[in-house]
């Protein structure tokens, strides 16, 4: 953020003072990484921004040191981290995707979040298809836990439709299965 002296930072209150940060070297790299994993499963490309955001760190508090060859350092780690498997995509994906429909949410929900993890689209549309997925009893899933739509009052139904109906919509749910969920009735 800004630069202060010495004697400004001996000023400060001890908590606000920062420890610099450890050098990064390519065993350090390594144990960030198994660190983050014995931690999470987590995708390839997923790991590799946790790594390289450590690395830009330590690059801005060390403006002389040489961060691509650490880049280089952390590719290596992946590579090493994929042969052992301790990184499978394939694997993140599907506990994923498992945990993503028994919470209820909609496919295109479950693609976007993976995407952003860097799993390739037509391997999120392959697990999916294998799994058993029925759009409308997620719809009803989601709105049981929000209590909406048929889980609502039935004398304020008719009043909250709207709000319900956008609920969905924006849960990632096609406008005929939120109609359909709507005109559901649970007696």
């Amino acid at each position: 953020m800004f630069d202060l002296n010495e004697t400004e930072t001996e000023n400060l209150p001890k908590r606000s003072r920062r420890k610099p940060q450890k050098k990064i070297t390519p065993q350090r790299l390594k144990n960030i990484g198994l660190y983050y994993l014995k931690r999470f499963e987590t995708s390839v490309e997923n790991l590799r921004s946790v790594l390289q955001r450590r690395i830009d760190s330590y690059a801005r508090e060390n403006p002389e040191w040489n961060k691509s060859e650490a880049y280089q350092w952390a590719e290596d780690v992946l590579a090493e981290f994929e042969r052992l498997h301790y990184l499978d995509d394939t694997r993140f994906a599907q506990i994923k995707v498992r945990s993503y429909l028994n919470a209820g949410k909609p496919a295109r929900y479950i693609q976007n979040k993976l995407r952003a993890k860097g799993i390739d689209p037509t391997e999120v549309e392959e697990i999916l298809s294998e799994q058993e997925y029925n759009p409308l009893e997620m719809a009803l899933k989601l709105a049981k836990r929000k209590k909406i739509g048929p889980y609502r009052p039935s004398e304020t139904r008719r009043e909250f439709r709207q709000k319900d109906m956008g609920t969905l919509i924006r849960a990632g749910f096609d406008y005929d299965v939120v109609c359909e969920v709507l005109d559901f009735t649970t007696e």
